[in-house]
């Protein structure tokens, strides 16, 4: 059976040599605990030390050989960086015995074979436990992406359709009244078919602000006067990063829930600004005089998924009403914070 292709755990990064160090002292602990290890403060510090430094160590050369050690096929960097954790170990373990022995400090066991393949056997044990771990945390995960994944693509497929068919709903309304602007709005609708049937999932926040200008123009030819817009994006990384459709449906959730729901319209508020190393967006638009028949929130929930999914605890959305408006606020992280 052919073992599937992972990656190993990049050692190089705080987290795995912080793991490495806990579960090397852990074992330290548990060994310096048999009945059979000398029970002085003394040695129990020593050996404590030993496994600290030979975690560093060996988190060291893992992080520098593992390049060379993704060359290898299949699931060999995995085998290859285990016995390189105990010949490391078995090297670590002699130089320490020889100079200790060579000063005649007498720290190590006088049994230098007995010192080096113990230290080894224990590299050996609980190195294999760990990679098996990190093998299967990584199955894991890759299943926990793979579902994330397959769920917003779900709710991109569901939110697509509906964003089209309401944009084609405008413009065959304007044919029979005003053809020059009909056209006008095709040519709008074009670039966004373009961006909504575009098969990558990221763009850039410039991309999506033109997006949302396009989708503007074709409500404000359909609305009129009845629509308003004070849009100021300010300072906003244009070139930054951005899930695609990510903006336009909290546009559209405004003008369709909002202003498009009162008989005599209203203002939509666009703000963009960068704050505290995150990229702020809100939107603002007013609530009809009667309640609004409650929607699915088919577009709240697919921005809020999506945010998640791409930068995790990083982002968040607040909305909520405020003197009769609806506000709602996009914090994302700045890609570009010093510029």
């Amino acid at each position: 059976m052919r073992v599937p292709r992972r990656d190993l755990p990049e050692f190089c990064r705080s987290g795995e040599l912080l793991a490495l160090l806990a579960v090397a002292l852990l074992v330290a602990v548990i060994m310096q605990l048999a009945p059979a290890a000398d029970p002085r403060l003394r040695v129990w510090s020593l050996a404590i030390l030993f496994a600290a430094w030979l975690a560093t160590l060996l988190g060291v050369v893992l992080c520098k050989t593992r390049p060379v050690l993704m060359r290898l096929p299949g699931a060999w960097p995995w085998a290859a960086a285990w016995l390189l954790a105990v010949l490391v170990t078995m090297m670590a373990a002699a130089v320490v015995w020889m100079l200790d022995h060579a000063l005649g400090t007498g720290l190590a066991a006088r049994d230098g074979g007995r010192f080096v393949l113990g230290s080894a056997s224990a590299t050996a044990l609980v190195g294999a436990a760990l990679l098996r771990y990190l093998w299967v945390m990584g199955q894991w995960r890759e299943r926990h992406d793979a579902l994330v994944r397959a769920r917003l693509d779900a709710l991109q497929a569901r939110i697509r359709p509906h964003f089209l068919f309401n944009s084609l709903n405008t413009a065959l309304a304007l044919v029979p009244i005003d053809p020059t602007a009909a056209a006008r709005t095709l040519e709008n609708l074009a670039d966004l078919f373009r961006a909504a049937l575009d098969d990558s999932d990221t763009g850039t926040l410039g991309e999506e602000l033109d997006l949302v200008d396009g989708y503007l123009a074709i409500e404000q030819l359909r609305l009129g006067e009845r629509l308003r817009i004070e849009c100021d994006w300010g300072d906003l990384p244009r070139g930054m990063p951005l899930p695609r459709l990510l903006l336009q449906p909290l546009v559209e959730n405004a003008i369709v829930h909002g202003i498009a729901a009162r008989s005599e319209g209203g203002t939509l508020r666009l703000r963009g600004g960068r704050r505290n190393g995150q990229v702020e967006i809100q939107v603002v638009n007013p609530l009809p005089e009667t309640p609004a028949r409650i929607g699915t929130g088919h577009g709240l929930a697919n921005v809020r998924a999506r945010i998640g999914y791409h930068f995790g605890g990083h982002a968040t959305i607040d909305a909520g009403v405020i003197d009769a408006r609806w506000h709602l606020t996009l914090r994302l992280p700045d890609a570009y914070p010093h510029r």
